[in-house]
């Protein structure tokens, strides 16, 4: 059995001997000493069945008698599992597989029956060492392809918990784990995941490496790159082309192949990383595409196709010199050619002069090619001519030329007056040839349409001045011919710039009228002018935007509308040559009428019957005309049109019946707007009252009480009634509903006057005509016989005069067709009322009545008082008013006695006269 180093890791020693020797009995062996503690050690080793560890228990004794035997045990957790003469005890490593490492211990033991035992013991806890730790992936295999998952797996036989298990490549730790039976690990598979992969197993008694486990990861190849060597597009034929095929990634073996417009050129394998190269010698039919592709098992990968030209060099070429006639004259052209019958084109043709240059044309075919000389004295030499494909020049051999005098190839200049040529500028032709014998006809040329000739007899040339227009643009050319063979210059280009015209402006809009909130089009366009062109847009001369056009379409602006956006509109074009304005179009943008405000305007604060109200109705925003509806309560009143804008009046004279509300309707075709509703209230002033006098009985007499009544027949309430008596006031009474009102006076001597009322409302106080009032009684006791006398005085000096004022009223009443008599004033014989005393224009009471008429509206006021009776009441109209109004005085008269055309049962008495 093969010993291993021991473990004492974890390794205790108990020792249970006496103080003394062992005894047994009465006796005691005094050359037995005391022995020290014997040692356990523990070793692997293999065994049939695998590993095991062998205890053994050592112990150094001093030198024993013959009779003295060893005895050993030993113990596990305390239970015996071994007791005899052998020192050793073997234990199978699978004892050992547990979480925790059992204590064992050994007992050493010398003596025999009868004499004395010395025992000695230690305790080893035991500890497997690890066991070298096997590697395993899983899927098996030595190749896994990129991207694929792998699982290592790392596992120890045997060995004491716990374990500690690493992961390793290519000596680099990848992942560790905590102590457990065995470990996993899973990885996802990258090209750099190849190399040799390892695992270590430790549990402390020493690290155990498993043996390696190479893993090759294949990754799939890449697109592969081709390269040509030397690079460019095109080579000479001839030259030899290495053609580079490499493919950044992939695991080898890789197989490369080649191509040459699809077909196969060769192919090459190989087992490392980098590309192949392939070398060919190319001629002209190997121009074309190539490409290559990559393959190690996942597929091939192609390349981008390479583009290869196979160029030719080119030949010695061939000058050809072809005249005009078979002598060479000066002013003649003559034609170089130059030609190589063989390369690749595209040829870059030289002419040459005594080694000087003349010209160059680059040929994109594979025919020659031609320079045209005007020749002069100086052009007699030898001529050349180099052709070069860019592989290397060839040059020609010489050709002589014996030139003549001829006239020179005139050369064209165009003045211009500016930089660049404008339509309208005036630009002058030059032609004029450095030699060539006078006198020489110099002709112009517009895309080969003569314009004109001019004859010079000097050594000048000749001008020709042009009024340009667009059409002018083109190629110009000019003539020189002095006999000897007309010689044309060189085309001159004249690119001829257009100012813009002046553009034309439309308004598109959506319907026939242009409303307040519509997108409308402004389109500007001018019909000539060279592109590019700016047009910009105005409304009134304000700048709205602008529109750069490349073409020759116009320009369009769209501009949401509002009220401000009436006015003129104008564009313009400007191309660089001056900006053209359009005429300017007008556009009306209509507004909507918005809802008016109605407003009453009355001449005081308060509306009054008869006052002329205004009622204005305008709309704050609106397109004119703006027609107006006015209305009270709904009805229309009256409909007015505002030509020009802002609001329309309504003149109204008030009467009760125009209280109400008011409203009024704004409406320009798009659309009526209501005003709201304003609210009239029509105050009527109080009219002229009338003075109603009632008195107790027939005759007014001192201590009567009489009833003083006023009333106005119109008027708003509250009207207030003042009474007066001779223009003295008396007292008021106020009537809050309307109606009349009422003042009692008790009558004393000094009450016999004129009385009158006033009815106010506020709006003016309005006097009743005066109603006079006398008393019975009064001239007797008052004036005695001085007043008799005076009364007879006066009734005999003015006799006269009263028959005349009798006359004087009676006879306008004929005049007029009226009778002097009117039975519907005359009073029925019922019973008398209560005298009354008024001043009405119609009889209302048929009673005895105080009354003053004044039939002729002059100066003559006559008092008439009636008494009629009360059964008898004729309808109140004007002819049984002027019936009753019939009796007049003149101013100075006196009382008068009954009149004969009265009708009977009346009593008419006559009261003084006054002057109204």
């Amino acid at each position: 059995m093969a010993a291993v180093p021991t473990f004492p890791t974890r390794s205790t020693s108990k020792s249970e001997s006496s103080s003394g020797p062992h005894c047994s009995g009465d006796r005691c062996d005094p050359s037995l000493e005391l022995f020290p503690r014997p040692v356990l050690t523990a070793s692997l080793s293999p065994s049939v069945s695998g590993k095991s560890v062998t205890l053994t228990c050592k112990t150094q004794l001093p030198p024993l008698r013959s009779d003295v035997k060893l005895w050993f045990r030993f113990f596990k957790d305390g239970h015996v599992l071994q007791s005899g003469l052998e020192s050793f005890l073997k234990i199978s490593t699978l004892t050992t597989r547990s979480r925790n490492s059992p204590y064992y211990w050994c007992e050493a033991q010398r003596g025999s029956s009868g004499v004395c035992k010395q025992s000695q013991k230690s305790q080893l806890r035991v500890q497997i060492p690890v066991s070298r730790p096997v590697l395993t992936l899983s899927p098996h295999g030595a190749s896994v392809p990129e991207g694929y998952t792998v699982t290592l797996t790392c596992k120890a036989e045997s060995g004491s918990f716990p374990i500690l298990y690493q992961f390793l490549r290519e000596e680099v730790v990848i992942q560790k784990m905590e102590p457990t039976q065995s470990m996993k690990s899973v990885m996802s598979l990258r090209a750099e995941h190849s190399g040799n992969y390892y695992c270590t197993a430790d549990n402390g008694l020493g690290a155990q490496r498993s043996l390696p486990v190479y893993l090759t990861v294949t990754v799939p190849v890449s697109r592969p790159v081709l390269t040509l060597s030397p690079h460019g597009a095109s080579v000479p034929e001839g030259y030899t082309v290495t053609l580079t095929c490499k493919a950044e990634r992939g695991s080898p073996r890789i197989l490369y192949k080649f191509y040459h417009e699809n077909i196969s050129l060769g192919s090459r394998s190989v087992l490392s990383a980098g590309g192949v190269s392939l070398r060919v010698t190319v001629t002209v039919q190997d121009s074309g595409n190539y490409f290559c592709t990559a393959d190690n098992g996942f597929g091939p990968q192609r390349s981008e196709a390479k583009s290869l030209s196979v160029k030719v060099p080119v030949s010695r070429p061939i000058l050809t010199i072809r005249r005009p006639r078979s002598q060479a004259v000066e002013g003649d052209v003559v034609e170089l050619y130059c030609g190589a019958w063989k390369g690749s084109p595209p040829i870059l043709y030289r002419f040459y002069h005594e080694d000087n240059a003349l010209g160059s044309s680059w040929v994109y075919n594979r025919g020659g090619a031609s320079f045209k000389l005007p020749l002069s004295a100086e052009h007699s030499g030898k001529y050349a001519c180099e052709a070069d494909n860019g592989l290397g020049a060839w040059r020609s051999e010489t050709v002589s030329l014996d030139v003549k005098v001829p006239a020179s190839r005139p050369v064209l200049t165009v003045r211009t007056p500016r930089a660049q040529a404008v339509e309208g500028d005036v630009v002058e032709l030059r032609c004029e040839a450095q030699r060539g014998s006078p006198p020489i006809l110099y002709r112009f040329y517009h895309e080969d349409n003569a314009l004109g000739s001019s004859r010079v007899h000097n050594r000048g040339g000749a001008s020709f001045k042009l009024p340009l227009s667009a059409e002018h643009s083109g190629k110009y050319a000019c003539e020189a011919d002095n006999g000897l063979g007309a010689r044309r210059s060189e085309t001159v280009s004249l690119n001829v710039t257009v100012p813009a015209s002046r553009p034309v402006l439309t308004v598109r809009t959506p319907r026939a009228q242009a409303v307040e909130g519509d997108v409308v089009e402004l389109r500007c366009e001018a019909q000539r002018g060279s592109p590019p062109i700016l047009y910009r847009f105005y409304h009134e001369d304000n700048a709205l935007g602008s529109s750069r056009v490349h073409n020759r379409e116009g320009a369009s602006f769209k501009l949401p509308l509002s009220a401000e956006h009436s006015g003129k509109y104008a564009c313009e074009a400007d191309n660089g040559l001056g900006a053209r304005r359009s005429e300017t179009v007008s556009l009306n943008v209509t507004v909507p009428a918005s809802r008016p405000v109605l407003t009453v305007r009355t001449p005081r604060a308060q509306a009054v019957e008869g006052d002329v109200v205004e009622l204005r109705c305008e709309a704050q925003r609106g397109s004119p005309p703006i027609l107006y509806q006015f209305y009270r309560e709904d009805v229309p009143l009256r409909s007015s049109s505002a030509p020009s804008g802002g609001g329309t009046s309504f003149y109204l004279s008030l009467t009760t019946e125009h209280s109400g509300n008011y409203s009024c309707e704004a409406s320009n075709g798009l659309g009526a707007q209501r005003s709201e509703v304003v609210s009239l209230s029509v105050i009527v002033p109080a009219s002229h009252p009338t003075l109603t006098l009632r008195a107790p009985g027939a005759q007014a007499k001192v201590g009567d009480m009489v009833e003083l009544h006023c009333e106005a027949q119109r008027g708003s309430p509250p009207i207030l009634y003042r009474f007066y008596h001779e223009d003295v006031p008396l007292g008021n009474s106020s009537a809050p509903s309307g109606g009349g009102a009422s003042l009692n006076l008790s009558l004393t001597a000094e009450h016999s006057g004129n009385y009158s009322c006033e009815a106010d409302n506020g709006l003016g106080a309005r006097r009743s005509e005066a109603v006079p009032l006398s008393m019975s009684g009064l001239t007797g006791s008052r004036s005695g016989p001085i007043a008799t006398g005076v009364t007879g005085g006066l009734f005999s000096t003015l006799g006269f005069g009263v028959v005349a004022l009798l006359l004087y009223c009676r006879l306008p009443r004929k005049a007029g067709g009226r009778p002097t008599s009117d039975p519907s004033r005359s009073p029925s014989d019922s019973d008398v009322r209560e005298p009354i005393y008024h001043n009405a224009p119609v009889w209302l009471e048929l009673q005895p009545v105080y009354s003053n008429v004044n039939p002729k509206g002059g100066e003559v006021v006559c008092s008439e008082v009636q008494r009629i009776p009360q059964g008898s009441r004729p309808a109140a109209n004007p002819d049984s008013v002027l019936g009753l109004l019939r009796t007049h005085l003149p101013s100075h008269g006196q009382a008068a006695s009954h009149r004969p055309s009265d009708p009977p049962g009346s009593s008419v008495i006559y009261s003084q006269v006054k002057v109204a």
